[in-house]
Formats: C-alpha cells, structure tokens, sequence
C-alpha cells in the first residue's frame, strides 16, 4: 500500500515538474500573449474615440454612431484575443471559438429576427436623407415630430405630447409622409353660404381675405376658389392657398386662422352661413283636444255605469 502511495505521488511530482518546465519554456510567449491583448484592449479605447470624432461630421444619428464606434472597438478586442491564442499555439481552441461562435450566432439570429430587423433598418435610417431629428412624419396611421432614432425604434411626439415608438423595421417598409422635406404646404378651408348670397361677391370676399391675411400669400392669384356643390341648406365652396410649414401643427394653425378670418369678414359683411334647423310643427291641437274631451266622456260613462250596476 505504502509502495503505491509512494509510487502515486512520485508521478504527480513528475507531472508537476513537467508542467513546471512547460510554463518556464512558454513563459516568454504568455507574456508576450498578455501583452498583445492587453494592447488591444488599451488601443480599442482609443480607435473608439477616434471614430466617434470621425463620425461626428457625418449625418448619422447620435446613437447609430456611438454603436459603430463601439462595433468597431469591440472588432479590435477581438483580433488582440486571436492574436494572443496564436502566439500561444492554442489554435484547436481557436478553431473551437470560431466554430462555437458561428453555432451561437445562428441561434441568435434565429430567436431574434425581428430585433435584427429592426438593427439593420436603423443602420439603413441612418444613412437616409428623408427623415431626420426633428421632422414632422406621418407613419403607421401616427404623425408627430421625431424626437429619437436608434436602432430599434423610431420616436415621435404626437400632437397632444404624447411619445410614439414605431419599430424601425415599419418605417423603412411602410408609406412615410415626412412634411419638413418640403418648406410649402397647400391648406385647404371649406364651407357654405346661403342661396340668397351673391355668389361672385363672396369669391372675391374670401380671395381678397386669404391674401391680406397670410404674408407667404404673394397675390390674389396664389389663391384658389371654387364652388363645390349646392347642398340642402347652402352653395359650398372651397378654398386653397400655399403656406410656408414644416409640421402638421403650423399646418393645423393655419387653417384655424383661415376659418376664424372668413367667419368675421362674412359676418361684417352680412353673409349668412347656414347649419341645420329642425322645425316641429303642431298643426294638429284640435284634434288633440277633441281626443282629450272623448276620453273624458268615456270616463264619465265608465262612472254612470258603474253606479247603475252599484244600485242593482
């Protein structure tokens, strides 16, 4: 027994001892693997900084750019890591990584689709020209000026101050209205008169309001006038005309003040715009009357016949 203690401990120290001489002889090697990774890890942080000020002349969103950045210094970390497995001859750990990684990746990709999606649609936002921080969209049945884009969701603040997250990968496949691309909105204002109204009196009347009201207006010309249909209560007429806006609450606001100035020029002017009247007509009070004197006679004979059959 005491032999094959013996025995035993004389091969872990032989082992030992020869581990020993491995590390002493790839010693030079660790260090130098130490080194080199440690130099990449030292060098990403400085390849991270540059490329954040390389970017920062770009178009690209805030965020889209910090992530390339740190795509990109993470990219250097890791060939600092496979050099270092090199210099230590570890290359069947490297291919195990490797293949190991390309393993992991797939099943990433697979339970995460949607969230890929998204990331490359916010890559692709990035670098686009018709949408951009502060732009007023409409997407997805919302509208609102887009106060964030990163690579997930798109961020608008609605009209009512309301925070919308649209998912990027919507956005690049849906139909997008974006009204800032443009500086020129058409506003369009409807409405109706009475059938006695002069019909050409009121054209001019509300052309000649529209262009003194709205500066962007140049002349009279600029503004468009027709009459539409004639409707059960009044003639209804349409007006449009071209403003200077970049969002839908400009657009709204200058609508209301178009709305608001022909409402006072109609009313100093003694044009009457018609709204539903109901008339209930009671013609028929003799009749209602005559009803009432039949009910009370049928009471009364309810009455008298009642006594008779009291006295039998």
């Amino acid at each position: 027994m005491e032999e094959r203690l013996e025995s035993a401990w004389d091969k872990m120290i032989e082992q030992l001892g020869s581990w020993l001489d491995v590390i002493v002889v790839s010693l030079p090697n660790v260090i130098l693997a130490i080194i080199v990774f440690a130099g990449s890890f030292f060098l990403s942080r400085y390849v991270n900084s540059l490329m954040l000020r390389l970017l920062a002349k770009s178009s690209m969103q805030g965020t889209v750019k910090k992530v390339s950045a740190r795509l990109i210094s993470v990219t250097v970390i890791l060939a600092g890591l496979f050099l270092a497995l090199g210099i230590l001859n570890l290359n069947k750990v490297l291919t195990s990584l490797l293949a190991g990684a390309g393993v992991a990746g797939l099943a990433i990709g697979l339970a995460l689709q949607g969230t890929i999606a998204n990331t490359f649609s916010g890559i692709v936002l990035s670098f686009v020209d018709y949408i951009k921080m502060g732009d007023w969209i409409e997407c997805n049945d919302y509208s609102g000026e887009v106060v964030d884009i990163d690579l997930r969701t798109v961020t608008i603040r609605e009209k009512d101050n309301n925070m919308v997250s649209i998912p990027n990968k919507m956005v690049i496949e849906n139909p997008l209205k974006n009204y800032s691309i443009t500086s020129k909105t058409r506003i369009s204002v409807s409405c109706g008169v009475a059938y006695d109204s002069d019909l050409e009196f009121v054209q001019e009347l509300v052309i000649k309001t529209i262009s003194e009201k709205f500066d962007s207006v140049k002349n009279k010309e600029e503004v468009i006038f027709f009459y539409t249909e004639f409707d059960n209560s009044s003639i209804n007429f349409e007006t449009r005309f071209w403003m200077n806006s970049t969002t839908g609450l400009q657009t709204a606001k200058a609508k209301g003040d178009a709305i608001i100035a022909i409402k006072k020029v109609f009313d100093a002017n003694g044009i009457t715009i018609p709204f539903p009247i109901r008339t209930i007509d009671f013609s028929n009070k003799l009749s209602i009357k005559n009803q009432k004197n039949s009910n009370e006679e049928d009471s009364q004979e309810g009455i008298i016949s009642e006594e008779k059959y009291g006295k039998e």
